[in-house]
């Protein structure tokens, strides 16, 4: 076995031990190379049969049209439940406020959503791909990790995790994240796609889009940015590394239109994967507080 094949055998292991372990999980599906990769496990995991559990998307009604499309396009393919929590609902229920001003963002609106989303369906598992390798903070995880009554995260209540025994076992009204790709890296992730010939939205790759610098990076133009007089909208070759809310995810300059070019721009890359995303750089330890109230 090679090292991916290692990985993927350990993904798989995971993947059956939630089917086993928990009455109804879910898995978490933003529509990014990831979460991708986490359906294409799956299918390996438990064909011919059914998924044991639905995909759960949370739209915050600011995505990439090229995600949506992606998602609704692969759900057709696999033939699988699709569960979409909006968070314009949770906006128009009042249970949050939408931002204001120029730097506006709905990313940090999605926790309530998904927590709801948690709790009308019942879940005690919601399957994700955050991988170890992303950010401090997803570096502390387990790859079962326990969420409390209200769905926060308390970084010291880990489970110790030896041999690969995994303890699924939670009181009432409890859920468990489970990362089956903890152990992967960014470079694993694209390397596996290459090799088992994963189709992939159209924005991994160079393409050429109107875009604004902001914050010293470039964003997508749209018009939920808040786009004024003092931004300067240019067509530029670029791509996206991460997939999230359009208001927070930037762009990289690239020419990469392939999966080598990708390969190779990463192994050269001296900025993280998450260096492209604005939500990240609001404090340092900005994707920990969010954890910690329920963000996946």
């Amino acid at each position: 076995m090679d090292y991916l094949d290692q990985l993927e055998a350990e993904s798989i292991y995971i993947l059956r031990e939630v089917a086993g372990q928990f009455e109804n999980p879910a898995l978490l599906f933003s529509g990014g190379k990831d979460s991708i990769t986490l359906v294409h496990l799956a299918l390996k995991a438990f064909r011919p049969g059914k998924f044991p559990f639905p995909l759960v998307h949370i739209d915050t009604g600011h995505n990439f049209p090229e995600t949506i499309a992606y998602r609704d396009w692969l759900v057709e393919q696999i033939g699988e439940k699709l569960i979409v929590g909006h968070v314009q609902d949770s906006i128009d229920a009042g249970k949050v406020v939408e931002q204001k001003g120029k730097n506006a963002s709905r990313n940090a609106l999605q926790t309530v959503t998904l927590l709801d989303t948690i709790a009308e369906n019942g879940f005690d598992a919601c399957i994700g791909g955050a991988r170890r390798d992303e950010e401090k903070a997803r570096a502390k995880e387990r790859v079962f990790s326990v969420r409390d009554e209200f769905g926060q995260w308390d970084p010291k209540r880990q489970r110790p995790e030896l041999w690969n025994i995994f303890n699924g076992k939670i009181n009432k009204g409890e859920n468990v994240r489970v990362f089956p790709i903890s152990n992967w890296t960014e470079l694993d992730v694209w390397n596996y796609i290459k090799r088992e010939n994963i189709k992939l939205p159209s924005i991994y790759f160079s393409h050429e889009r109107e875009v604004i610098t902001r914050n010293g990076q470039l964003m997508a133009a749209a018009s939920f940015l808040n786009i004024d007089e003092e931004d300067v909208v240019e067509t530029k070759s670029v791509r996206f590394r991460t997939v999230g809310d359009m208001t927070c995810t930037a762009a990289v300059d690239s020419q990469a239109t392939a999966l080598d070019d990708i390969i190779a721009e990463i192994k050269a890359s001296t900025v993280s994967e998450r260096g492209a995303r604005m939500d990240d750089k609001v404090s340092e330890a900005a994707m920990e507080d969010r954890k910690k109230q329920g963000y996946f």
